[in-house]
C-alpha cells in the first residue's frame, strides 16, 4: 500500500525521491553507490524521527484524520478474535457507524464499541462518516448493560468527529442519548477501558468514553471542539486551526500532562498508518494491561475510582 504522504512529511519525501533516483540509475550499470544509498537511507530514517519526535498539536491531528490510518474494524480484526457483530438498539434500528459486538482479547472475553470511518464516497455514506446516530448510542448502551449482566469487560475505541449534528439525529433526541449514557456508564459495575484511537470529538466521542481507563493512542486527539471550530469561532476564520490545536491542548502528551487520559499507546515510526500490525500489537498490549489493573478492583472500589477521576477533571487552583 503506498502511504498518501502529509504537508509536513515533504523533507521525507525528497530525500526519498533523491533515494529512487539513486537506484534507477545504478539499473544496467556497474557502479558502486552503496554508500551513497546508504547514507540517504539513514538520512531519510533520521529525518522522519525528528519530525515525529517533535510534531505539533495540529500535525497530529493531520496524522488522526489520515484516510489509511487503521479504523475500529481494523484494530477489531487485528487485536481480537471470535468477533460476533451484534446489532441494533430495540427502539429504533441499527447504526453502521457505531459497529459492537462480542469479541476476545487475549483470553479475556469482552464486549468491543466503537466507531467506524469510510474510505472511499459509498462506505463513508454507510458509515456517516464516523458520526453516530442517537441509535448507535442507545445500542452501546444496550451491549454495555448486557456486558454487566455477564460479567464482561467493556472496551471501547473512539474515532470520530462527533455525534451527527443532523435534523434527523434531533428530531430523535442525540443529546439525550449521550447524557443517557453518561450517566448509565459512570454506575455500569464491569471494567470499561476507553482508547481514542483517531478522532475524539465532543460528546459523540464521550458518549462511549466515561470509563475506569482512558488511553490515546500516540497521534490521537480528543478535544471539545475540533480546531477549525474553535478557530472560526474565537479568530473568525478556519486558517488558524493550527493557532487553535496549540490552544485547546488536544493531544495526548497535553492530555496526560493535564491529568484528563490515563495513558498513551505507543506507535510505529511515522503513525499507525505505516504499520497496522505494530500499532494494534501495541493497543492490545496496553488494553489488555489497563483490564489487568481495573480487574483487581473490587465493585465498590472501581465505580468509586471512576466517579473521582471524572469529578477532579476542570478543577484548577489558583
Amino acid at each position: 500500500m503506498k502511504i498518501q504522504p502529509l504537508e509536513f512529511e515533504k523533507p521525507v519525501l525528497e530525500l526519498e525521491a533523491k533515494l529512487e533516483d539513486i537506484r534507477k540509475q545504478l539499473q544496467g550499470h556497474d557502479l558502486d553507490l552503496d554508500p551513497e544509498v546508504q547514507s540517504i537511507a539513514e538520512s531519510i530514517q533520521a529525518t522522519r524521527r525528528d519530525i515525529y519526535e517533535n510534531l505539533t498539536a495540529w500535525q497530529r491531528v493531520q496524522i488522526a484524520r489520515h484516510i489509511q490510518r487503521p479504523f475500529f474494524l481494523d484494530y477489531v480484526q487485528l487485536a481480537f478474535t471470535d468477533f460476533v457483530e451484534l446489532h441494533g438498539d430495540r427502539l429504533f434500528g441499527d447504526d453502521a457507524s457505531m459497529p459492537a459486538g462480542l469479541a476476545t482479547i487475549g483470553e479475556k472475553r469482552c464486549i468491543v464499541i466503537g466507531q467506524q470511518k469510510g474510505r472511499d464516497v459509498k462506505e463513508n455514506l454507510l458509515r456517516n462518516f464516523g458520526s453516530p446516530h442517537p441509535e448507535g448510542y442507545r445500542k452501546a448502551l444496550r451491549l454495555m448493560r448486557m456486558a454487566e449482566k455477564f460479567r464482561l469487560p467493556v472496551v471501547t475505541l473512539i474515532d470520530t468527529p462527533g455525534a451527527y449534528p443532523g435534523v434527523g439525529a434531533e428530531e430523535r433526541h442525540i443529546a439525550e442519548a449521550i447524557a443517557v449514557n453518561l450517566r448509565e456508564m459512570m454506575l455500569l459495575k464491569t471494567p470499561i477501558v476507553t482508547v481514542v484511537i483517531g478522532e475524539g470529538g465532543s460528546g459523540g466521542a464521550l458518549g462511549i468514553g466515561v470509563s475506569d481507563r482512558v488511553l490515546m493512542m500516540e497521534n490521537a486527539y480528543y478535544s471539545v471542539i475540533s480546531p477549525e471550530g474553535c478557530a472560526a469561532i474565537l479568530w473568525k476564520h478556519r486558517k488558524h486551526a493550527p493557532e487553535a490545536a496549540a490552544a485547546l491542548k488536544i493531544d495526548a502528551p497535553s492530555l496526560l500532562k493535564l491529568g484528563l487520559i490515563d495513558g498513551i499507546v505507543p506507535e510505529p515510526l511515522g503513525g499507525a498508518h505505516r504499520d497496522y500490525s505494530t500499532a494494534a500489537t501495541s493497543l492490545k498490549t496496553s488494553i489488555l494491561n489497563a483490564l489487568g489493573e481495573v480487574s483487581k478492583l473490587s465493585t465498590d472500589k472501581m465505580l468509586n475510582q471512576r466517579y473521582d477521576k471524572f469529578r477532579r477533571m476542570g478543577v484548577i487552583s489558583e
